[in-house]
């Protein structure tokens, strides 16, 4: 199972495996403060899409299937969120205010996603 959670919340038991999956670190949250087991640079959307889509709800659907791209041409990045998936719970930890339109988000789908396929074939 993978949940999604803001840096900013409180770290919980209930979490499992928590992986930031940012580029960059959260804005005023000191490196000690924020409980991870992992920071997964390299599996959040480049900077060059992650200027582009500038949290532009008219721009989500584009982002999505631009960041599946490159998600795409990297899939190696993605094994340590897989194998800790296979393992139990883990939480995608993300950075910014919107909720519902973020790189998590759309990473999590992605994921749900390859999932179903590899169920189906």
């Amino acid at each position: 199972m993978i949940n999604l959670k803001r840096a900013y919340d409180s770290a919980s038991k209930d979490d499992g495996v928590r992986i930031l999956v940012e580029r960059l670190w959260p804005r005023g949250v000191k490196k000690g403060a924020l409980r991870l087991d992992a920071w997964l640079k390299d599996v959040a959307p480049s900077t060059k899409l992650r200027q582009w889509f500038s949290h532009d709800p008219a721009k989500w659907t584009e982002f999505q299937r631009r960041y599946s791209a490159e998600l795409d041409a990297k899939p190696e990045v993605l094994e340590p969120i897989v194998n800790a998936a296979r393992r139990g719970r883990v939480t995608l930890v993300f950075s910014t205010h919107d909720a519902e339109r973020n790189n998590a988000v759309a990473l999590r789908t992605y994921l749900a996603t390859k999932r179903e396929t590899r169920r189906r074939g």
